[in-house]
């Protein structure tokens, strides 16, 4: 540690910023050794993508240029810090879109050289994992996490923070990816989602039932392109039903979670499900899990509504975990993984 690092600590606690810019949203959080999460901020470029139907890569890099640091400016100043005041940076360095992460890990990199302070490389999937950890009660190790969002879907057993095992992942879309394509079938626009989930809520559940994938073969592993393509098939069958064929694709999606993470519980023996990522914050999902963990004795976590879309703040956490056990980046180059292995990180001892 830097002389300079061990006074900042010492006198201020150690503050870590963290920089999402893995996808479409910037996101920058501060978080505090004593007092946690002290500011974030996220600015979604989604607007500039809806007219295209989906993330246009070279847009989005450009809007994060444009974001990153006004948005760094306005965190710093809500929590009363500077510049010199933080005690090492946080990137999201993968997995995502690689002119995305470039930019955040470039300013990472080089606010961190300039202020003589450390940086990390952090996985974007390890912030959703541990977003529950700023929430009370915490979830105890070790646990189960269903990890569900627009570009993954996977069961992880959770022993410790950095000691990960993947259970179960998708084998074609992940599940966020299958809500999108769906909206898109029902010409409900981008992101396609949450429109589905609003419009889901006005569909008879009676009406149609759909497939749950992948369900009575024993195993972890997900699929949901079969079922995309279901709904595909229904619609044009009755393309006057788009709110009943949203609710039966919603419900049959959230079923297949549930009986997955059920599995993955009685084969771990663990109490404890987490679940996290841009899906997690659907209620149809939430009811199913809930109503499981209840029947199983399961405790179920999520993290609060705005933290399951990507944010700044998952990503000072893991930082600031990862930062305050002596990890660092170990030289100056800019490395960004897009595809990087949950299994590859290391424990923090």
């Amino acid at each position: 540690m830097h002389n300079h690092q061990e006074q900042q600590a010492t006198q201020f606690g150690f503050i870590t910023l963290g920089i999402e810019s893995s996808c479409d949203e910037t996101g920058i959080g501060l978080y505090h050794s004593e007092f946690g999460l002290i500011g974030h901020q996220l600015f979604s470029s989604v607007k500039i993508h809806a007219e295209y139907g989906g993330v246009v890569p070279e847009l989005a890099s450009r809007d994060h240029i444009q974001r990153v640091l006004p948005l760094i400016k306005v965190v710093l100043a809500e929590a009363k810090f500077t510049l010199q005041d933080l005690s090492g940076i946080a990137y999201t360095a993968g997995p995502g879109l690689a002119g995305a992460l470039l930019v955040g890990a470039a300013v990472a990199k080089s606010l961190a050289w300039s202020l003589d302070i450390p940086s990390l490389a952090v996985h974007h999937m390890e912030g959703h994992l541990l977003a529950p950890l700023m929430e009370e009660p915490q979830p105890e190790f070790p646990f189960v996490a269903l990890l569900v969002s627009g570009g993954h879907t996977m069961l992880i057993d959770v022993k410790a923070i950095g000691q990960y095992k993947i259970l179960g992942e998708s084998l074609d879309d992940a599940v966020g990816e299958a809500f999108d394509k769906t909206a898109k079938i029902l010409g409900l626009g981008y992101p396609g989602g949450p429109a589905l989930a609003m419009l889901a809520e006005q569909g008879n559940p009676d009406a149609f039932k759909f497939p749950r994938p992948m369900v009575d073969r024993p195993g972890l592993d997900f699929s949901f392109s079969g079922l995309k393509t279901f709904a595909r098939n229904t619609f044009a069958k009755h393309p006057n039903k788009k709110a009943d064929i949203a609710k039966a694709f919603e419900v049959a999606a959230a079923q297949t979670l549930m009986i997955k993470c059920r599995r993955a519980l009685e084969q771990t023996k663990y109490t404890t499900l987490v679940v996290a990522g841009g899906v997690s914050a659907n209620l149809s999902l939430r009811k199913e899990l809930n109503q499981m963990g209840k029947k199983v004795g399961a405790n179920v976590f999520y993290p609060r509504q705005e933290f399951c879309t990507d944010n700044g703040a998952m990503i000072a956490l893991v930082g600031h975990f990862r930062l305050s056990h002596g990890q660092r980046d170990t030289h100056y180059e800019i490395d960004i993984k897009p595809r990087w292995n949950l299994e590859e990180l290391s424990q923090i001892e």
